[in-house]
């Protein structure tokens, strides 16, 4: 039987209300069953007995998980856990009765939880971008047959890199000579899914970046899907699966820190001791790995970084993916590698933390709800700012979209890609 939400965490809701004025999904539903202490007070009736599980199913699964609300919240209220034992209960009541999505499972389980199928995906994709066949289904009007919001994300999607291989960086990438007598650091990558098949150049960018500070990267194998995009979903059966598998890769790598280019990734990884907390076989090394666990821009700043001092002389604008500020309380740390690169200049964007609508698969889930949020988000984006830079990839996917769909032609850069530029042209002005 699956444990539901823990009293002691939900009991911590002392509904002030202070949570209201963050929750997308109140402030464009003015729906109390819509905000984080409804759903808590929801989550808690249901525990209860007061009210069944269905009463809770579509608050549940309209939250964002973003946890904004955890920001401010005085009470320490752990929502987003909450939200996700909550998912998780349902879930399992429904696999029981044989009632959850076949779309769903093929999805979490038959495609993200298996390398091998999404490469295959990949390359489909790729074919389908590069063929012509993307071109032609554009000319004749074909795309229309899909949902708008499909649509949409179809046009968010950036061409598949090139040739995918097994692993796209060598393994594993050596760090140059440092000339300031730091200890050498070993990091090991996480490439994910979605960013190994859809931005192996992001990857590539951040071994770069990695090794031209003085660290060694490895790409360790063996290692699969973070199990995020499953949490999220309920899933944490697989999720733990998954999570096993990751430990066991990356522990074996004898490495000093698990670095990730992707906020979600990282927010799940971190959460591992908890994910597993069950399991006696995997209790402690879960809690090891999940200290090990760093966002590349954590990375740099606390191990220090050179700053590059080639210049790239534009205005930037930054959006905080949710799973990094929120989740991961990084914030700063992006923008002071953004201010060391020369010639560039932030732009801050209002709300900048206010989730765009991404969430996981959430924008293929509850698209009208999603676009609401991606419309509000591009709105947003200073007129000034040449490019929108941040750190996850399904925001990177939704906000291309949005602003294909203003027909904007604003570039959308990963942080760790601008410094990777930056470094480029520092070395392109030494060959002169």
């Amino acid at each position: 039987m699956f444990a539901g939400p823990d009293p002691d965490e939900y009991s911590k809701c002392v509904h002030c209300g202070f949570c209201l004025e963050v929750c997308p999904t109140y402030q464009q539903l003015s729906d109390e069953n819509h905000s984080p202490r409804g759903r808590v007070f929801l989550i808690k009736q249901v525990a209860e007995g007061t009210l069944p599980l269905e009463a809770a199913v579509d608050p549940v699964f309209t939250c964002l998980d973003c946890r904004a609300c955890e920001t401010v919240c005085p009470s320490g209220v752990p929502v987003g856990h909450l939200i996700e034992m909550s998912r998780g209960q349902i879930h399992a009541a429904r696999t029981q009765a044989q009632k959850q999505s076949r779309r769903e499972r093929w999805m979490l389980r038959g495609l993200f939880s298996h390398p091998k199928r999404l490469r295959l995906a990949g390359n489909i994709l790729r074919f389908y971008q590069v063929s012509g066949l993307r071109q032609l289904a554009r000319s004749v009007g074909a795309l229309k047959l899909l949902p708008s919001h499909l649509q949409e994300i179809e046009a968010g999607l950036p061409t598949v890199p090139l040739k995918p291989k097994e692993r796209s960086l060598p393994l594993p990438v050596p760090h140059p000579a440092s000339s300031s007598g730091r200890q050498p650091v070993r990091a090991a990558l996480l490439t994910g899914c979605v960013m190994d098949v859809l931005f192996a150049d992001v990857n590539d960018a951040t071994a770069r970046v990695i090794a031209r500070n003085h660290m060694t990267v490895v790409v360790p194998e063996g290692q699969v899907c973070c199990g995020a995009l499953h949490v999220h979903a309920g899933d944490r059966e697989e999720a733990q699966a998954l999570a096993r598998r990751n430990i066991d890769a990356f522990l074996g790598a004898g490495s000093d820190f698990v670095v990730t280019n992707s906020a979600g990734c990282g927010a799940a990884m971190k959460e591992y001791g908890d994910l597993l907390r069950d399991d006696p076989a995997y209790r402690e090394k879960a809690k090891t790995f999940s200290a090990m666990v760093r966002d590349i821009s954590e990375l740099l700043i606390e191990q220090g970084f050179d700053p590059p001092t080639g210049s790239l002389d534009q205005q930037v604008t930054y959006h905080d993916a949710c799973h990094l500020c929120h989740a991961q309380g990084i914030r700063e740390q992006p923008r002071q590698l953004i201010g060391a690169i020369a010639g560039v200049e932030l732009v801050e964007m209002p709300d900048s933390d206010r989730c765009c609508g991404s969430a996981g698969v959430y924008n293929l889930t509850h698209p009208d709800m999603a676009r609401q949020l991606l419309e509000r988000k591009i709105t947003d984006i200073p007129a000034e700012a040449e490019a929108v830079v941040m750190g996850n990839p399904g925001c990177m996917i939704q906000i291309r979209a949005g602003l294909a769909a203003r027909e904007r032609s604003t570039p959308v850069w990963h942080t760790v890609q601008l410094l990777d530029m930056a470094y480029q042209a520092e070395d392109q002005s030494s060959k002169r």
